[in-house]
């Protein structure tokens, strides 16, 4: 049998593509007219494309191959389950090793009580999974009233109907009839480029105050449960201010609505912690995980929740599950990519040694012209480009316009950095050495160069007025 290798000239490769592929997230008519990279390999923190050309995957993906590329550990995990017991579902009262394993390990990692685990294939099914969990609990508990659930602005939770509705993405709700029905948004808590003004600690009481506003104008007899990410990842790695968090716990617990944690990108060693709820000290009665629980190696996330909101459903036939809720594979090799993290000691590393000198490295990119802010959060990061940089100024030009110029310097410098908006965000691999931290932000500088001088020849270098 022969191995499916980069068996065809690039341009025949994305012919086909164009022929064949519906992208996520993507114009595809100017794409098929690019032509997309063809990656073919990878290793550690570096992907390989058709072409031959190397780039550090500063993005560990989608914020998710935390261990890096190329560990075969989780490839022979995968082949010694795909051969003992390829597949068998949790349905009719049916369990399998591998996923009682890892519910126990699971169990075991995460803080407080959330001891109990509904598992699916992503983010989007755990948090469509989540919008199901807290109306049934406050059924069961007599307060089938209860279904409004809260989020943010800007706040991402998945791409189906329900999680992309959890989401405030604007552009996704412009698409396909979205939000669903009892869902509301609050304002971020984006100090930065909202705040004006203000002190960083009272707008961060300011916009946790808001989840009380909104609970009062929708009756707090109505409303199930907050939903927010403890770092919102793809809405441009926003950080709030320290007072946010404990303000927000305190008017969940005022009003007794379901706090959920969305750590489908702060989980499993992100931020120097195994979670985000660790690094911002939140209580949540639901975790949302996916991602990094398998680096990325195989399909899987679920909705982790606390002892008393396992009791409660426990009391009923929840009415809702995935053909691959706990797939036998795919649990496997998130209990090798675990092991991995633990063992070697990668978290721990991470919080004590990587994390800390990339905060040293990144921060100095906020001397360069074009960056307003550079922040970091254990090994995530983000750059705000701006035209007036003491002002806080945004771009007179289409947002986006400048981070898409940025995006494709860096490109073509051999690294992947994302633009959200004019923000430029990073999540290498928590595998990455302090050298290779130093070649990101290397090639952060030369692309931030080029873009300032793109900008400047083509006179987008103003602000907004």
């Amino acid at each position: 049998m022969t191995a499916i290798t980069n068996h065809m000239p690039t341009a025949e490769l994305q012919a086909l593509d164009a022929a064949h592929h519906l992208h996520p997230f993507t114009h595809g008519d100017a794409l098929n007219k690019k032509g997309a990279r063809v990656i073919t390999r990878a290793k550690g923190v570096t992907l390989t494309d058709s072409e031959g050309h190397d780039y550090l995957d500063a993005m560990a993906g989608l914020w998710c191959v935390n261990i890096g590329y190329g560990r075969e550990e989780l490839a022979d995990a995968a082949a010694r389950q795909m051969k003992e017991l390829p597949y068998y579902n949790t349905f009719f009262q049916t369990t399998h090793v591998p996923a009682i394993a890892l519910a126990d390990r699971l169990a075991q990692l995460t803080p407080y009580d959330l001891n109990h685990v509904f598992f699916a294939s992503s983010g989007s099914e755990a948090n469509d999974t989540n919008i199901r969990l807290v109306r049934t609990y406050w059924e069961q508990k007599g307060h089938p009233e209860k279904k409004a659930i809260i989020s943010r602005k800007n706040a991402y939770h998945g791409s189906s109907m329900g999680s992309a509705s959890l989401g405030g993405m604007s552009a996704m709700h412009a698409q396909g009839g979205m939000p669903i029905p009892d869902i509301h948004h609050i304002d971020q808590p984006y100090w930065y480029g909202e705040g004006k003004d203000t002190d960083p600690a009272e707008f961060g009481l300011e916009r946790a105050r808001q989840l009380e506003a909104k609970i009062l104008e929708l009756g707090e007899d109505k409303v199930a449960a907050f939903i927010g990410e403890p770092v919102q990842g793809a809405g441009g790695v926003i950080v709030a201010p320290d007072t946010y968090w404990p303000e927000i716990q305190r008017i969940c617990k005022k009003y007794n609505i379901l706090l959920i944690a969305d750590e489908v990108i702060c989980g499993f060693g992100r931020t120097g912690k195994w979670f985000g709820s660790e690094t911002f000290d939140i209580n949540p009665d639901v975790m949302t995980i996916a991602k990094g629980v398998s680096s990325g190696y195989a399909p899987l996330g679920g909705s982790l929740v606390s002892d008393e909101v396992a009791e409660v459903l426990n009391g009923c036939e929840f009415a809702h599950g995935y053909t691959y809720s706990g797939h036998p594979v795919t649990c496997a090799v998130a209990l090798e990519n675990l092991r991995i993290l633990d063992e070697e000691g990668i978290v721990t590393r991470v919080g004590s040694e990587t994390a800390p000198y990339l905060k040293e490295k990144w921060e100095t990119l906020a001397a360069h012209p074009l960056v307003g802010e550079a922040s970091v959060c254990g090994l995530m990061g983000s750059i705000a480009l701006s035209p007036d940089k003491a002002n806080r100024a945004k771009f007179a030009a289409e947002a986006g316009t400048a981070g898409l110029i940025c995006r494709e310097h860096c490109f073509s410098n051999g690294l992947i950095m994302r633009h959200v908006g004019d923000r430029m965000v990073i999540s290498p691999p928590l595998v990455i050495t302090k050298s290779e931290i130093d070649t990101l932000v290397e090639r952060a500088n030369i692309a931030l160069d080029l873009a300032h001088k793109q900008l400047k020849d083509e006179g987008l270098m103003k602000a907004a007025s």
